[in-house]
């Protein structure tokens, strides 16, 4: 398959849509006859011409695509560099070269019987697929699925994958969206791991992105007006409001479908959804709401659409018949910062307003901190509260640990090198035992000692050094040592950050794996803890002491975020504790320092 319109508008093959070039080739190669640099036997060059609404087709015979893989690419201009297709299935050789035609419909899926994984109720966990494993592709991640299995997940969620310059990276930096990144196993992997994961009754959430382009093998700017003026964080912004839009927007809708269709995923998680400027009557977003829908009804299977979003406004997820856009669900980053304040006393930066532990208390009973309170961080207010009332509180997808906070921290260290198995415990238990979606991080289950740290690989001398200088020049203005900072382009970050599958057998390692199984039990045994009803929450929290509990129905967790022993004055039966376990007094419990517990309570303390 290659370069075609929608599906509700198909296309002649190689067809592509490009209303900047005055003269368009397509230059075709046989792949399966590659010369001694790996990219095959020059074949013909087909002229094309352009037709209705500035797509190009061929003007002479192509190749019949059934009987192999082809490598093509498009000659802009008077140019005879070969370049990308812009719904290219496959970069063999990297974003930099011809691309190459893949069938998606010629894989046999075995997950016929597969009826999908809904977001309520399950856990999601997210891996880097270049560090998951030392073998770093799709392939050797489904060997873990059983791990995965047994602390409880039910959507496994992958880091971009779509091609990206390089060898490796976050993904977050892709410049073409419908390929598979090749060092990964490309398009053919992708759909093993799939089938993999729904034969192990796993869902799979795949992490996209649509709010900018990398600055490594972006050619779609040749084709058409991709991007529009003005910058976000990261880059350029996407033309979703300007002329030539209709056409960039179906390019971001039938991506949304060949996710779901041609690879099967449960879900797609949209990267910085505030960073897509889009004043049209209908947004982007909701568009993709509306799709996916009428796309779910159709294969009858339930699919997701989760948002990371720093807004703090939950029309992202507010159903559209009550004025919201209709995502399902979007990434609560208050609960992170709050947790993590409560457990490390950290408050630099955005960290600062949770100083107190009330904030972990409001977040959990309300959603948000920040629902229309100073901040600080942004000196402005910041957020609108959650309806409570009506919003159920799996829309909110939380974490202790993530790959931007761990990540984009100076070192990428994790909360393993600065809490002790207790406190690490009770990371999980707040996390995992709140009324929102939990989501880990690759490797929190057994307290990796790896970092995650950000690594790039560009091939362009001058891009490598202008985004390690940028690096040390971000934290050298935090204060950091620059020689702490690592180089994103040293081959060595790359390597540091990925996990040692040695280390779940032994020490704290294995003691904190066992956490985490038996609070993946815990939530499947208890229905309370599954509950979405924010009515059906209490938390309290104790400036004085630091003790911090959370009420769901009639299951109590407490957790002594303090460094002196507190007494909790409870009947019940105590259904978890964290490795070092409460004292048992006349008057109920008492919890150590850094300890939790959880307790059923009983029927008389209600």
């Amino acid at each position: 398959m290659v370069d075609t319109g929608s599906a509700d508008e198909p296309r002649a093959p190689f067809a592509v849509w490009a209303p900047f070039p005055r003269r368009l080739r397509l230059s075709l190669r046989d792949a399966s006859s590659p010369d001694s640099s790996g990219q095959s036997v020059a074949d013909a060059i087909v002229e094309m011409r352009r037709s209705g609404g500035d797509w190009w087709t061929p003007a002479g015979d192509v190749p019949d695509q059934t009987e192999g893989p082809l490598d093509y690419g498009y000659l802009i201009d008077d140019s005879d560099a070969p370049r990308p297709g812009p719904r290219s299935r496959r970069q063999p050789a990297g974003v930099h070269q011809r691309s190459q035609t893949y069938n998606p419909s010629s894989f046999a899926w075995s997950d016929q019987d597969w009826t999908g994984r809904q977001l309520p109720g399950s856990v999601i966990y997210e891996l880097h697929v270049g560090t998951f494993t030392p073998g770093g592709t799709l392939d050797a991640a489904v060997e873990k699925l059983d791990h995965l299995r047994t602390i409880g997940v039910g959507l496994v969620e992958l880091m971009p994958v779509n091609a990206f310059g390089g060898r490796w990276g976050w993904g977050y930096d892709g410049v073409d969206w419908y390929a598979v990144h090749e060092a990964y196993g490309g398009p053919p992997a992708y759909q093993r791991f799939v089938d993999a994961c729904h034969a192990a009754g796993l869902g799979v959430v795949q992490d996209v992105v649509y709010n900018h382009l990398g600055p490594s093998g972006n050619y779609l700017t040749l084709f058409g007006p991709y991007l529009k003026q003005g910058r976000n964080t990261w880059g350029d912004l996407v033309n979703l409001d300007g002329d030539g839009s209709a056409e960039v927007r179906r390019f971001i809708l039938d991506n949304v479908r060949m996710w779901f269709v041609d690879y099967h995923v449960d879900a797609l998680r949209l990267d910085a959804v505030h960073a897509l400027s889009d004043s049209s009557p209908v947004h982007i977003l909701e568009e993709m709401a509306i799709e996916t829908a009428a796309l779910s009804a159709h294969l009858g299977r339930p699919l997701t659409l989760i948002a990371e979003s720093d807004l703090n406004d939950t029309r992202l997820v507010t159903p559209r018949e009550g004025g919201g856009y209709g995502l399902d669900a979007q990434w609560s980053d208050d609960f992170q910062h709050a947790l993590h304040v409560a457990l490390t006393r950290e408050t630099t930066g955005y960290y600062a307003d949770f100083e107190p532990l009330s904030a972990l208390a409001k977040v959990c009973e309300k959603g948000f901190f920040h629902d229309g309170t100073w901040s600080s961080f942004r000196g402005a207010r910041h957020g609108k509260p959650v309806d409570t009332g009506h919003m159920p509180a799996w829309r909110l997808v939380v974490f202790s640990q993530n790959h931007d906070q761990i990540g984009n921290r100076a070192r990428g260290d994790r909360l393993t090198e600065h809490l002790d198995d207790d406190q690490l415990a009770c990371a999980a238990l707040v996390t995992m035992c709140g009324p929102f979606t939990p989501m880990l991080f690759m490797g929190e289950e057994w307290a990796a000692s790896t970092p995650f740290q950000f690594f790039t690989s560009y091939v362009e001398p001058e891009l490598g050094k202008t985004v390690s200088e940028a690096r040390f020049a971000e934290f050298a203005r935090m204060g950091w040592d620059p020689a702490q900072v690592p180089d994103p382009q040293d081959p060595a970050t790359f390597a540091r950050s990925t996990l040692d599958w040695s280390e779940p057998a032994d020490g704290r390692h294995a003691r904190v794996l066992a956490v985490y199984r038996e609070l993946a039990a815990l939530r499947r045994s208890w229905p309370q803890l599954t509950d979405p009803a924010f009515a059906n929450v209490v938390a309290t929290a104790d400036e004085a002491t630091r003790l911090f509990t959370l009420r769901r129905h009639d299951l109590l967790v407490a957790v002594n975020f303090g460094d002196d022993t507190v007494s909790l004055p409870v009947d019940g039966r105590v259904v978890f504790a964290t490795p070092t376990a409460p004292n048992l007094v006349a008057a109920g419990l008492e919890l150590l320092p850094h300890t939790g517990v959880v307790v059923h309570l009983d029927a008389g303390a209600l």
